[in-house]
C-alpha cells in the first residue's frame, strides 16, 4: 500500500538525489534487520548450527515476510524452499539443508512443524495479501499433513496425533510427539480452508494433550504418548527446553492465553531463574541447566502476560533462534488476544 510518505518520494526522490539519499537514511525496520542478517537469495540461514537451512526456518521467513508485506521477500524464500526442500515425492520438505559442496540434503525426512508454518504462511499469502497463486499450494500441503502427519492417540482412537514427521516411530500403542510442533491456530485456518477436519481435530485434541501434560507438572521437548499415559521418549532426553519454549507463543497466540500449558509454561521459565533471565533448560526435578537473558526467550514470558511487546528497540543479530522468536512473538501480540480490548 502506498502511504503519503511513498507518494512523496515516488514524486520526488527519483529526479532528486539529495532527498533520495535522506529516504535511504532512514533505519532499517526490525523486519528488514531479520532479513538482512538471516536470508541469503530466499535461504534462511541459522548460522548457530553451521550454517544449515531448515523447513522451520524457511516456514518462519515466509510468514514474517507475508506478515510484513514484503512480496519480494516472500516470493524468494518460496523459490528457495521449492527448489532446494521441496523434494519429495509428496508436498512436504526435507528438513535439512546443509551448504557445501556434496550432498546437501543429508536427511530427506520431514518435520511436521515446517511443513505446517509453510502451509500457513501461503494460506495467509493468498487470504490476507491478496497473493492468490499461492493458495492451491497451501491446501495441497495441509491435505498431506493430514494423510501423512497424524496418528490415533493410544488412549482415544478418535483423537489424533499430530506427528513429528509422516515417517516418525508410531504404533498402537506407543506414539512419539513434540508438544511445540501443536499450533492450534495454524492447524484450524489450515483444516477449514482445505476441507480437513482432522487437522481441526487434531488442534483440538493437541490442545487436551497439552492440558494433560501441564497436569503433570512439565511441559517436556519430546514425550511418548502411550495407552497408559505419557512417558520418556525413546530417543530423546526428557527435559523442558528450547522446543517446548514454543508451547506458551502458540497457545496466546492461538487466542489461548488461559490454557492451562500457558501458566506451566511461565513457572518453567520462571523458577530458580535470575533476575532478568528466563529458564530455557531444566530436569524434569527442576534442577535449571541453563537460563538466558536473550530478548527472545525473556519475550515469551511477556507475552504470557500479556504485557506489551516492543521490538523496535531489539538488536538483531545475535542469535537466529532468539531473533525469530522475538519477531514471531511480535506478531502474535499483533495477531492475537493480548491486543484485543475489551468489550
Amino acid at each position: 500500500m502506498m502511504t503519503r510518505r511513498s507518494l512523496i518520494c515516488a514524486a520526488l526522490c527519483a529526479s532528486t538525489p539529495l532527498l533520495r539519499a535522506a529516504f535511504a537514511d532512514d533505519p532499517p525496520t526490525q523486519w528488514q534487520q531479520w532479513q538482512r542478517r538471516y536470508v541469503s537469495s530466499g535461504r534462511v540461514v541459522d548460522a548457530q548450527q553451521g550454517g544449515i537451512s531448515h523447513s522451520e526456518g524457511q516456514g518462519y521467513g515466509l510468514l514474517l515476510a507475508q506478515a510484513h508485506g514484503d512480496r519480494e521477500a516472500f516470493d524468494e524464500i518460496d523459490a528457495w524452499t521449492r527448489q532446494h526442500l521441496a523434494i519429495r515425492d509428496d508436498r512436504l520438505m526435507a528438513w535439512k539443508w546443509q551448504p557445501g559442496a556434496g550432498n546437501n540434503i543429508p536427511d530427506w525426512h520431514n518435520a511436521t512443524d515446517g511443513d505446517l508454518f509453510r502451509a500457513w504462511a501461503l494460506l495467509r499469502a493468498g487470504r490476507d495479501s491478496g497473493w492468490t497463486e499461492y493458495t492451491d499450494a497451501a491446501l495441497r500441503i495441509a491435505r498431506d499433513i493430514a494423510r501423512l502427519c497424524l496418528a490415533p492417540d493410544p488412549r482415544a482412537a478418535n483423537g489424533p496425533l499430530l506427528l513429528p514427521g509422516a515417517e516418525a516411530r508410531r504404533a498402537k500403542n506407543r506414539v512419539l510427539i513434540n508438544p511445540s510442533y501443536i499450533m492450534p491456530r495454524a492447524l484450524r485456518e489450515l483444516g477449514e480452508a482445505a476441507g480437513e477436519p482432522a487437522l481441526v481435530q487434531a488442534a483440538d485434541h493437541g490442545e487436551t494433550v497439552l492440558a494433560e501434560l501441564a497436569a503433570t507438572g512439565f511441559l517436556p521437548n519430546w514425550v511418548d504418548v502411550t495407552r497408559a499415559g505419557f512417558a520418556k521418549p525413546v530417543e530423546h532426553d526428557f527435559r523442558w527446553g528450547y522446543d517446548a519454549l514454543r508451547i506458551p507463543l502458540y497457545l496466546t497466540w492461538s487466542n489461548r492465553t488461559d490454557h492451562p500449558a500457558v501458566r506451566s509454561a511461565a513457572s518453567h521459565m520462571s523458577d530458580g531463574a535470575l533476575p532478568g533471565h528466563v529458564v530455557v533448560e531444566a530436569t524434569p526435578q527442576g534442577e535449571v541447566l541453563q537460563a538466558s537473558d536473550r530478548a527472545g526467550f525473556t519475550a515469551i514470558r511477556r507475552l504470557i502476560d500479556c504485557a506489551n511487546i516492543d521490538v523496535s528497540s531489539a538488536v538483531i543479530g545475535a542469535d537466529y533462534y532468539s531473533d525469530t522468536l522475538l519477531m514471531l512473538i511480535e506478531l502474535a501480540f499483533r495477531e492475537g488476544e493480548c491486543n484485543t480490548p475489551p468489550q
